[in-house]
């Protein structure tokens, strides 16, 4: 699908965007289950092998998740807002530009229909879902309003993936990850089950070109990884149609909250506010998470005389939690590589540091381990890491690792 080229690559639900999008529409769970998403008992279900860990202690964290290819979530998220008496579907158009009035304010959308025909739309709330937010920056360069300001990091991230038959056989995962040891290495490797008894297997590479679309290539290539764990799987196993690749050249946060003179009317969300390396799978989970912080600000203000007064800004303020956990978890990883581009964190020794130690503890502690997943799974805060007893704890073994 040209709007969204990435759909062909595997995509995680994060535990919190699950618990967000059961929020919105009880029942969510189910329905995915019931649509053949693949049920993974967090902690045990996947194999994680990590540099120094071959893999990491398999142990059950006490919660499921679901595995299954975009596409599917996609269905199944669409038939949950079909269910809505008040929502309306517009299918097989593309918007062209968000309209102005005489002061700035966004009033609706201009849009061309599957047939070609420019129609317009009026509208109190326009709420921009585009990937790349393009729409809204339009919008404010043609008000005369600023740009927000925005922050990189350059990475050059490069998929292939490629589907596969799940072959007969008993395994004690449904779901492996393959770290790269960076910086002397750089890919990775990713096995996800979907429906209809598919594997779904990415190579990703940062700082590279384009990954091989050539099937033996391919092989040859997952055969190369750190370990080979995903190419023993595969290696017998039947490919599923061709082969699949993209590329993503850079993180962005655009700094809407620097922004004094937000358009009334308008609201970026998901991508258009702040696009995350796609490794780490957080995308689908921050837009649900703030799709739910928007929902609590509509509900509050409906019995205001003017509910859209001030409401950007509140959204805006709302969601800079979820954005800065999620970007913390990615931005500081990705540093590992010498070629990725942007400004370090001042303290980015120290945290790699503190990371390392904070996995030998939780390899052994499942406790620990379980806080650890959380946190990656934007359920708990960094903060959640600090707690005296655990700092203590890390800075023991930082202390070992001299």
């Amino acid at each position: 699908r040209p709007g969204t080229p990435q759909s062909n690559h595997p995509h995680a639900l994060l535990l919190a965007g699950q618990h967000a999008l059961c929020e919105l529409f009880p029942g969510f769970n189910q329905d995915l289950a019931e649509a053949g998403a693949v049920l993974l008992r967090g902690g045990l279900d996947a194999r994680e092998e990590l540099p120094g860990y071959d893999p990491f202690p398999q142990r059950d964290l006490g919660w499921t998740t679901y595995s299954m290819s975009r596409p599917l979530i996609e269905l199944v998220t669409r038939r949950c807002v079909q269910r809505l008496h008040n929502v309306t579907f517009r299918e097989r158009c593309r918007v062209l530009e968000i309209l102005p009035d005489s002061g700035g304010s966004a009033v609706g959308l201009r849009y061309k229909t599957s047939g070609g025909d420019p129609e317009e739309l009026p509208a109190d709330l326009v709420v921009d879902a585009s990937g790349r937010g393009a729409l809204t920056l339009a919008f404010l360069e043609g008000t005369g309003r600023p740009q927000p300001e925005q922050t990189t990091v350059g990475i050059d991230i490069a998929y292939a993936t490629a589907t596969f038959a799940v072959p007969e056989g008993k395994r004690d995962w449904k779901l492996v990850v393959t770290y790269p040891d960076m910086p002397a290495d750089s890919k990775g490797g990713f096995l996800f089950p979907a429906e209809g008894d598919r594997w779904m297997v990415t190579l990703a590479e940062w700082h590279s070109g384009l990954l091989p679309e050539d099937g033996d290539v391919f092989l040859k290539s997952v055969q190369q990884l750190r370990t080979n764990t995903i190419y023993d799987a595969i290696k017998n196993a039947t490919r599923l149609g061709e082969i699949r690749r993209f590329g993503f050249p850079e993180s962005t946060w655009r700094h809407y909250e620097g922004l004094t003179d937000l358009p009334r009317g308008l609201l970026p969300i998901g991508d258009a506010i702040c696009r995350f390396n796609p490794i780490y799978g957080q995308g689908m989970s921050v837009a649900a998470q703030e799709a739910r912080v928007l929902r609590d600000l509509l509900r509050s203000r409906r019995g205001e005389k003017d509910p859209l007064t001030g409401l950007g800004r509140a959204f805006i303020a709302g969601v800079q939690p979820v954005l800065a956990t999620a970007w913390s978890a990615s931005a500081v990883p990705d540093f590992l590589h010498p070629q990725t581009r942007g400004e370090r964190p001042e303290n980015l020794k120290q945290s790699l540091r503190f990371s390392a130690a904070l996995k030998q503890i939780a390899a052994g502690d499942p406790g620990v381990h379980k806080l650890m997943m959380m946190v990656r799974h934007l359920v708990e805060p960094p903060r959640a890491l600090q707690s005296p007893e655990l700092v203590q704890r890390v800075a023991a073994e930082m202390g070992k690792a001299r």
